[in-house]
């Protein structure tokens, strides 16, 4: 399996509204943290997830996260 690009080491901290988002798994896509379809042609695909509610939270941009789409801190290690 291919290795992500890291797109940052630190996360991006954002407020969603409630839905359902993609994440991007690969780190190539020019609107991260989410998916535009940079990943084609790779073995990457899009992490889909749902909010219920607005909420603040911390997406993963080095894309090492064992939480995906969240940061667990693993920037930290890289």
């Amino acid at each position: 399996m291919s290795e992500p690009v890291i797109f940052d080491q630190k996360p991006t901290v954002l407020e969603l509204a409630a839905g359902t988002y993609y994440w991007c798994s690969c780190g190539q896509s020019k609107n991260q943290p989410f998916c535009d379809g940079g990943h084609k042609g790779t073995d990457f695909t899009p992490n889909q997830f749902t909010l219920e509610e607005t909420k603040t939270v911390a997406l993963c941009l080095c894309k090492h996260t064992a939480n995906s789409p969240f940061c667990d801190g693993a920037h930290a290690k890289l």
